[in-house]
């Protein structure tokens, strides 16, 4: 039943003490959202019966949606709006790595 939000809890904590600098984590973070929603896709496109109802069952679709199955209110808010400007670090990392290798 909570198996997801052990899942991505552990995936996160290890993130945070492996590697130990805020820009490695945020990369992290965001692998972890990329791979939760190609897992998804991929379940949901393949045409294997049993296989996307195993992954539904298994893995969130993202991590707001593990959050969103977990909190509820101003805890949800907060916890979105820091994924968010997670994301957006993600974002701005990838745009000056990008503008730096040119």
């Amino acid at each position: 039943m909570y198996l997801d939000a052990v899942i991505i809890l552990a995936l996160i904590i290890f993130a945070f003490c492996w590697f130990r600098t805020f820009s490695k984590t945020v990369y992290a973070v965001a692998i972890i959202d990329i791979f939760l929603r190609l897992l998804n896709y991929i379940s949901a496109n393949i045409g294997i019966k049993g296989f996307h109802s195993w992954v539904v069952s298994i893995f969130p679709g993202s991590i707001p949606d593990l959050l969103n199955n977990y909190m509820r209110g101003v805890l949800l808010t907060v916890f979105i709006w820091i994924y968010v400007g997670l994301m957006v670090i993600f974002l701005f990392y990838v745009t000056r790595t990008f503008i730096r290798k040119k």
